[in-house]
């Protein structure tokens, strides 16, 4: 039996994982298919408090672990599978092997949403991606695009404008969602050319099952032409890691969790820090925020079940 299980090892997780660790709680720490979050795909984070020249995202979370670490943060590398409330605690089914825990806080953030086309997750790593950071050194001088107007694709834009010799910005609307620092920023490069009010409705394939470019349609005129491109940067949003706790947990409409009071769900014991349940915000530092929050309610809970 644990005191605290806590899943996800991004901002959320860790700053949890430190602040229980402090609280003597003796957490252990599960780390997904993706350790690190998303701030592992993140290249200068500017936002940080604390860094005014910036920090690298995969730095920053390698000093979060270390430093979990140092207070007493047990890591295990596992996928939550399933997950079954016990009345007095929690268990969850990890690669196969049931665990139990007193407290549980989720901070199992969020995936990539993609564009649901035929034959697209076999192209994932062919010429499909949702991380610029990861993949973008691979498409040296070739055009590229992005899909997406929010804050991350003109981020992915800008910052694929390194290696590509051309960067398609295509965009579902006549104008970008992002914040005006980040779409100016994006629409002022020479290397970025927006496409308007446009949707890709295929992947086109070299002889060897690569992307050799895309499909677009014009959603004003109908009219559909083709990119030639070597790869798509998807950058539309995300879906929460909710899959295990669903009809087990309260949940929004589209997965996230609801958090009651402070980090709490609706099961005792259970809480919810991050992007797993904020699609508001959706910053590090709220995240950080929210796993220091949610360590705090459960070291409380449990002193109030002991009491």
């Amino acid at each position: 039996m644990e005191n605290v299980i806590i899943i996800g090892t991004g901002c959320a997780g860790l700053t949890a994982a430190i602040y229980a660790a402090r609280a003597n709680l003796n957490p252990l720490v599960l780390e997904g298919r993706q350790p690190g979050g998303q701030l592992t795909t993140t290249t200068a984070v500017e936002n940080f408090p604390g860094f005014p020249e910036g920090v690298d995202g995969p730095e920053l979370i390698i000093r979060m672990h270390q430093q979990a670490e140092k207070f007493g943060s047990r890591f295990q590398y596992g996928v939550v599978e399933d997950f079954e409330p016990m009345g007095n605690h929690n268990r969850l089914k990890v690669d196969g092997v049931w665990v139990e825990t007193k407290a549980l806080i989720i901070a199992s953030g969020a995936s990539p949403r993609y564009l649901d086309l035929d034959g697209e997750k076999s192209l994932i790593g062919h010429g499909l991606t949702s991380c610029a950071t990861c993949d973008g050194a691979f498409y040296r001088d070739v055009p590229v695009c992005v899909v997406g107007g929010g804050d991350s694709a003109c981020e992915e834009a800008t910052f694929l404008t390194r290696f590509a010799s051309k960067v398609y910005l295509i965009h579902r609307r006549d104008t970008l969602r992002a914040s005006k620092i980040m779409a100016d920023r994006a629409l002022a490069n020479p290397k970025i050319e927006p496409i308007w009010n446009s949707a890709i409705t295929a992947y086109l394939l070299d002889d060897e099952g690569e992307v050799r470019g895309v499909q677009v349609k014009n959603l004003t005129t109908d009219a559909e032409s083709e990119l030639d491109l070597k790869c798509v940067f998807v950058a539309i949003g995300h879906e929460p890691n909710t899959a295990p706790f669903l009809g087990k947990l309260a949940t929004d409409a589209n997965g996230y969790l609801i958090q009651k009071e402070g980090t709490h769900t609706d099961l005792p014991g259970v809480f919810a820090a991050g992007d797993v349940a904020d699609h508001v915000y959706r910053q590090a530092i709220t995240a950080a925020g929210e796993g220091c929050a949610a360590a705090i309610d459960a070291e409380r809970w449990l002193a109030e079940q002991e009491g």
